[in-house]
């Protein structure tokens, strides 16, 4: 079938700007209808998955097996992972993002369906971790391979990845809108009506394959019995600025807890601590088990005493030991996440964001209301805080302030929403400058962004651009054997080396115009007396934002790149500017 597709290339979509508009357009339908048809599939799994290991569960009578169910989870997720797709599978939109920075769009095809089966393994058993991340990379991953399968041009791969993110968010969610923003906010999906329609035809056929297979019921139901009083502005405006603060410790101990648990060599140990680590949190506070929307729902609604008489820690239903009680699950369910995904589990940030702020938001309307006269809508605070906790740590404000008004209905909160998601996400930024998914991409040079002309820059590899036709000479050489090398070379640059290719310098033609021609100085001047070390060097394992900087630094056009010691050849301005100009127009093409 691959083959078959292939011989369709001399359609030439590229280089025909009509026909490969139709053709995105009918990829993104067709992406939107696998991507919703997946979300279905995926958030079914993991349900009969967890009903069928759970049947006849009773925590009263069958407590310890919330040590045991998580733990066997990650187990079977690492042992998927590493002996049949012998590949990570873990952090599905982070590697969605280095996808598109540094591989041009290409994802493995394995992701069409390994992240699948290891979230259903994870979140099935009890992980403390999100769908919506190996979904997303499951829509994402199929959007890719289409590209690929048709040969398109690498703007075009990254809408179809855009495309297969946004029809997965609009199906597991069944929130067309914040699937859109999303990716626009989030992969970095341009926004230009070329990007845009594809995303908004994904968005509304995952969306319409989720309400044909699941209903038209919304993730959390509840009645809004209060809309927004101005005179509540304030608790929104300190809402706000403290679930910017929970995102700032979501985001910091999350990849604290990751890193630490990275730097134990034996995967066995990693499995064992973690999944040990899992499974005591959960058998201590059974309401961190799995996605936590259950609890969440009970607990916007108000239905707090019963979930506290759950746990193991026995806490009173009194306001104070509620109020410790849901401190805690705040706390630790970031430390739960972190631990089941450090240890090898599959799943995401979305459902523990939504679960952290939605807690956040009870815990911080419950704490307001223990002032006299002061009598603030603690279900409003849930919701609102969900919004902003999400755009806290995606660094997605738009993202949180429309998919909590999707999924919850609660559209007379958009002022609200708008106010808290916004805070939070200035609050953090002051921070810490990136998202959870994208902090290590960041430190790594590895980022894609919004700045057209540094994600361009991001593409570009020293070694691509590496220029070997420059002659070189022995630093043992005389300068008669150089005027001989330079009468044979097309450029007024020579390396000097040795036999083992080590780097000593460089001789400029100009420099030595007033002796190259006297030939009684041929015998009497060596190479070693005229050459010189130049004052920038380049790494081909560089950045082509670094090299650039180094070029308008020294004012070169030709730097040498040299590899611990070894001579590899050069870059040159020129080069890099005309790659440079010819990808930032296709960027900038609708």
């Amino acid at each position: 079938m691959k083959s078959f597709f292939r011989k369709l290339n001399f359609i030439k979509y590229n280089a025909n700007p009509l026909r490969l508009k139709r053709l995105v357009l009918v990829l993104s339908l067709v992406i939107g209808l696998v991507s919703g048809l997946a979300a279905v599939i995926l958030k079914n799994t993991v349900f009969f998955t967890h009903d069928l290991i759970t049947h006849g569960f009773v925590f009263d009578d069958s407590n310890y097996l919330y040590l045991a169910f998580p733990f066997l989870g990650i187990v079977l997720t690492v042992i998927f992972a590493k002996y049949i797709i012998k590949d990570n599978i873990g952090h599905g939109v982070s590697r969605i993002l280095y996808a598109i920075s540094r591989k041009h769009g290409r994802i493995k095809p394995h992701n069409m369906y390994s992240s699948m089966i290891g979230s259903t393994l994870t979140v099935g058993f009890g992980g403390s971790v999100g769908l919506e991340a190996p979904i997303v990379l499951t829509g994402s991953s199929f959007g890719s391979y289409l590209g690929q399968l048709f040969r398109l041009n690498h703007k075009t791969i990254m809408i179809l990845i855009g495309a297969g993110a946004t029809g997965a968010i609009a199906g597991i969610f069944k929130a067309p809108v914040a699937a859109v923003i999303f990716s626009l906010e989030v992969l970095m999906i341009d926004l230009t009506m070329g990007a845009l329609i594809p995303l908004l035809i994904a968005a509304a056929t995952g969306a319409s394959v989720s309400f044909l297979f699941m209903g038209s019921g919304v993730l959390f139901t509840f009645d809004l019995v209060d809309g927004f009083h101005i005179r509540h502005l304030p608790y929104y405006i300190g809402l706000g600025l403290f679930t910017g603060f929970v995102s700032l410790y979501f985001t910091e101990m999350t990849l604290f807890i990751e890193r630490s648990i990275q730097k134990v060599n034996s995967q066995i140990i990693r499995v064992l601590i973690g999944g040990a680590t899992l499974g005591l949190l959960i058998f201590m506070l059974p309401s961190l088990y799995g996605e936590g929307y259950e609890f969440l729902e009970l607990l916007v609604n108000n239905k707090v005493d019963g979930l506290v008489n759950q746990d193991v820690l026995e806490f009173s239903t009194s306001t104070t030991y509620i109020l410790i009680f849901l401190t805690l699950i705040v706390i630790f369910k970031v430390v739960a996440m972190a631990v089941t995904n450090g240890a090898g589990g599959v799943g995401g940030i979305f459902a523990p964001s939504l679960f952290v702020g939605g807690v956040f938001g009870v815990l911080y309307g419950r704490f307001i209301n223990l002032f006299p006269g002061t009598d603030i809508p603690v279900k409003n605070m849930a919701l609102v805080g969900m919004a902003g906790v999400m755009a806290g740590v995606m660094h997605a404000p738009l993202t949180g302030i429309f998919l909590i008004a999707e999924i919850t209905g609660g559209y007379e909160l958009f002022t609200p929403l708008i106010i808290t998601a916004t805070i939070s996400y200035l609050t953090i930024m002051y921070f810490e400058p990136h998202s959870i998914y994208t902090k290590k991409l960041a430190e790594r040079g590895e980022l894609f962004t919004h700045h057209k002309d540094r994600s361009v820059l991001q593409m570009m590899k020293v070694k691509s651009h590496l220029e070997t036709n420059f002659k070189t000479v022995d630093k043992e050489s005389t300068l008669g054997e150089l005027v001989s090398v330079i009468a044979n070379s097309e450029r007024n640059v020579i390396p000097v080396i040795d036999e083992e290719e080590n780097f000593y310098g460089v001789v400029f033609v100009n420099d030595i115009r007033n002796v190259m021609f006297n030939q009684e100085l041929y015998d009497e001047i060596l190479v070693s007396n005229i050459m010189y070390m130049p004052d920038t060097l380049i790494n081909p394992d560089e950045s082509m934002e670094q090299v650039a900087h180094k070029f308008q630094e020294t004012g070169h056009y030709n730097i040498p790149v040299i590899d611990n010691g070894k001579y590899l050849g050069f870059v040159s301005r020129a080069r890099i500017f005309s790659t440079y100009q010819k990808l930032l127009k296709e960027f900038s093409d609708e």
